[in-house]
Formats: structure tokens, sequence, C-alpha cells
């Protein structure tokens, strides 16, 4: 009976392809839908996908086409939802600083950060090659994350988002630091390019460019490279890229400008094509954990210590145990004296 028992438990930990599962965040049950390719080795990294407002999880799983690049580059992907407000028959949103949801004190941030370590708990996931990317909302949510809370993704690759400073803490980003890789329409009627100091409805937001001379102004990075992407449409629609790189840095940020309006798609890229080849300039190894040399990084704190199935433990004999460190890091290890 233990070991029936046993197997019960640690089922979820090896299935594998798509499922619709929740976890329970300050108290409220939230929906994700969790994909990993046949195979998946251990280690592999983990994309968060982040959807719009109004949209679902279930809709940018269907659309932005990343469970296909997920099978072809082996990596795990997850789509959370938003929680649901009180605005025209309650919408999926993601509390990333709009007038309207003034009062809200859902704390996303945290809920995305809890959830990506837990999938990389218990699905054997790469703490190290975290990465996350959104429409929309959703990738206001990215750069939300990034200057709030930065250190724990790799990299984001936010698609027509933007940066609203009623969200922010003090209205001002100053650690904002991590690798960026923005899509963006010059044609986009909802987000504009230009930004709006005085928009009614969603709030102040960011210009891009205001965003990437924010971003350039706290990296000290000035170095340029601007290409078209040849227009095999013929109709036009040219994108154009800008990225901003160092020559003793290999932090960047990347600017894809094109004339579309408010899209996932855009004319001749792949968009998730793009974001993952950008992410992957940012993977680093997976190495086996010497212990001796990790009691040796002062400098890392431990906030806690879970079993196999994301549970918070403490330490037990002969026990696999992962412990969840300040900076994002985790470290396995079993007690045996």
């Amino acid at each position: 009976m233990k070991k029936l028992i046993y197997i019960f438990l640690f089922t979820p930990i090896i299935l594998i392809g798509q499922e619709y599962l929740t976890y329970n965040h300050n108290g409220i049950n939230r929906d994700y839908i969790y994909y990993e390719p046949d195979g998946l080795p251990d280690n592999a990294p983990l994309v968060i996908v982040a959807h719009g407002y109004s949209d679902s999880h279930t809709s940018i799983m269907n659309y932005s086409g990343m469970n296909v690049i997920a099978n072809q580059n082996e990596f795990a992907v997850c789509y959370p939802k938003g929680t649901t407000d009180n605005q025209w028959g309650g919408q999926n949103f993601w509390n990333v600083g709009y007038d309207f949801h003034e009062g809200y004190s859902v704390n996303d941030i945290d809920f995305l950060i809890n959830l990506a370590q837990h999938l990389q708990v218990t699905h054997n996931l790469s703490a190290e090659n975290t990465f996350m990317t959104g429409m929309s909302n959703g990738a206001e949510l990215c750069y939300l994350i990034a200057c709030e809370a930065p250190g724990f993704f790799k990299a984001f690759a936010p698609v027509a988002g933007t940066i609203f400073p009623n969200g922010l803490t003090n209205n001002s980003c100053t650690d904002f630091s991590v690798p960026f890789f923005e899509i963006h329409g010059s044609n986009d009627d909802v987000t504009l390019f230009e930004g709006d100091a005085n928009d009614q409805f969603w709030g102040p937001y960011l210009s891009i460019d205001s965003i990437v001379n924010l971003w350039i102004d706290i990296n000290g990075i000035s170095g340029l490279t601007i290409d078209t992407i040849p227009n095999f449409n013929s109709n036009n629609k040219f994108t154009i890229s800008y990225k901003y790189t160092s020559s003793i840095d290999s932090n960047e940020f990347w600017l894809y400008k094109h004339k579309d309006g408010h899209s996932w798609s855009v004319d001749d890229i792949i968009v998730e094509q793009e974001i993952w080849s950008f992410f992957s300039k940012y993977l680093t190894s997976n190495n086996p954990v010497n212990l001796s040399e990790v009691n040796k990084k002062s400098n890392q704190i431990k906030i806690k210590t879970l079993d196999l199935l994301g549970r918070t433990s403490e330490d037990k004999m002969y026990v696999p145990l992962i412990d969840i460190y300040d900076d994002g890091s985790t470290h396995k290890r079993i007690v045996i004296d």
C-alpha cells in the first residue's frame, strides 16, 4: 500500500505533454497550462508566456506557436492566467497599474515567481534558464517584473507592451538591467509606439523610445546595429531591428519595430522563433552542484526548502530536497547523516 501511494503522489512530476493545472497563491487558486515536450531532459529551460488583457492562457497558447518552438528546442512552457476584474462583465488581467485597476491588490509579480519556482522543482527544470514573454498586458507584466523584481528571469521578450509608471514603486524603474527584446508596431493603435502621458483610459504610459533610452542609461550601453528584415511579402511592411550591445557586456536590448498593429503576428518574421533566438543567447549550462562551494556563497540567502512535490519541508534523512535562494537559484541535496 505504501508503494502505491508513493507512485500516485509522484505521478504529476513525470507526466508529459499539456496539463491544465492550478496553483494556490495567497489563498487564490490560479489557473495555468503547463506544456512539456516528450522526452524533455532534466534541467531544461522554462519559458513563461503571459496573455493580454481580457484574453486567456488557452488563447495565447493557441496563437503564439510557442509549443512548436518548445518541441524543436527542448524547453518547457507555462501559460498562466490572470485574475478577473469587474470591468465589462469581468476580464482576465495582470495588475500592472491601469487606472481602472486602482485599488486592486493582487500581486502578480510574486505569483509568477512562485509559480516558476514551483515548476522548476516539480518538473526538474533549470533555475538558471527561466525566461518570460507576453502579449500586451502580459508584455507589460514583463516590464513590471524586470523593474520591481530583477534577477529571477534570465531575459524578457515583451510583444506590444510598455511601462505604466503608476504600477511601479515610487513611479520609477531604477534597476532595469536584464536583457530585453521588444517587438512593437509603429501602427499599434492600442499601445501607441510613441506612448501617451495623458491617456484617460489605461493611464499614462511610456513610449518605446523612452523605455529603450531608460535601459541604455541604466546599463551604460551605446553600441547600436540597425538592420532591415527582408520584406518577402512585398507589401512595404518593413521590420527594422535595433540591437543595442556592448563590447564588454553580454547584456542587450533588441527592438523590432514593424508596421503591423497590436498583434503577435508580424509580416516577414515568426515572432516565437525570434523570441527563442534571443533567449537562447543567454542559456547557461547547468553543472552539478558542489555542496562545499555552495556553502562558500555567502552572498546567497536560502529562503526555503522544498520536497520533490514543491511543498515546504524541513531537513529529512535520505529524502531529496531542494533549497531555494533569494537570487532564484536552487540546490538539490540529500541528508545522509
